[in-house]
């Protein structure tokens, strides 16, 4: 017979019912015989294992069939510990996906909150310009143009976080397709250096490569790369220091190309850099909103580069500067 748990539990069971017999008989003061404790012994052992093996273990055998599910299973097989496992790891994964849908909650608040807070400051400002012009400042010249030519700041800003909005809700929902091509991200990244070059020098910021490359070919969407670029090196304008400097390198990693935009800039904290990637997320939100940012740039750069399986490396000093990295396959 196969010592398996129902009988080691029956044969435990009719062990400790003899003993407590013996027990009971000996501060009694009576003789039982040894075939009569044979005899109490096998029919608690037998009587105990029928129970446990046709009662509780098809109680055990139901609860673990619902949380298999799909599975088919073979109850000849199936022991209590086993089933103990399965509904053990049952447990853990319940708790794993309970904290998930908790920290999902979490971030779905964070992110209403954020799009509740950034919308909310241009239309206050654009109501309160409204009101001003139509409370009698509409009649003088030198008011309407100023007070209309802010609402118009107020309203730009409310479409670029509208559209910013769209693009990552596109990327996330798998309904924006890329197109791959091949460039040179050498051409690519000196496009966008000069596109950005006035505001580079309007803050003092120069920009250029850590050497001379060669044309290096690489498979992507352009226009793709082109924003991922253009957020990057904005960001390390708007938040480098004076006199500061943005660097572009180009590395050859055998089948791909390593692309790395650096500056030493403020930097990040460390605590701050794995969310940078969040939508809404700032470091410091007086400062970047008073920069112009919405928030949402370094989260599109993210899907970007996760749409050209990728991914984004950040590394960071406080005081000291950034670096931006990302790798294409190569032509």
């Amino acid at each position: 017979m196969k010592f398996n748990t129902p009988f080691r539990i029956s044969f435990y069971i009719s062990s400790l019912s003899t003993i407590l017999l013996l027990i009971l008989s000996y501060f009694a003061d009576v003789l039982i015989p040894f075939y009569l404790l044979s005899i109490i012994f096998l029919v608690v052992g037998v009587f105990s294992y029928f129970i446990i093996r046709n009662y509780i273990q098809r109680k055990i055998n139901v609860l673990y069939r619902s949380i298999q599910k799909q599975k088919t299973l073979n109850e000849s097989t199936l022991d209590i510990e086993r089933a103990e496992k399965e509904v053990s790891d049952w447990i853990l994964e319940r708790q794993a996906e309970i904290e998930h849908l908790k920290d999902t909650e979490k971030f779905r608040r964070e992110f209403l909150g954020n799009v509740s807070h950034e919308l909310k400051t241009p239309i206050f400002n654009i109501q309160g310009y409204v009101l001003t012009l139509l409370e009698g400042a509409l009649e003088d010249k030198d008011i309407n143009r100023k007070y209309l030519e802010r609402t118009q700041k107020s309203v730009e800003r409310m479409i670029s976080i509208v559209e910013d909005l769209s693009n990552i809700s596109n990327m996330e929902s798998n309904n924006e397709s890329i197109k791959l091509e091949r460039f040179d991200i050498v051409s690519t990244s000196l496009s966008v250096m000069e596109s950005l070059e006035k505001k580079a020098d309007k803050n003092n910021i120069t920009l250029n490569f850590d050497k001379i490359y060669a044309p290096s070919f690489v498979v992507g969407n352009e226009n793709k790369i082109s924003q991922v670029l253009m957020n990057l090196i904005h960001n390390s304008i708007i938040y480098g220091k004076d006199g500061g400097e943005t660097k572009i390198k180009i590395f050859d990693m055998d089948k791909q190309f390593l692309i790395e935009v650096s500056d030493n800039g403020i930097g990040i904290d460390q605590e701050d850099v794995d969310r940078l990637c969040e939508r809404f997320y700032r470091v410091d939100s007086a400062r970047s909103i008073a920069k112009g940012g919405t928030g949402l740039g370094l989260a599109i750069v993210k899907h970007i580069i996760e749409l050209h399986n990728q991914t984004l490396n950040i590394r960071s000093t406080l005081g000291e500067g950034s670096t931006f990295s990302f790798t294409l396959q190569k032509s």
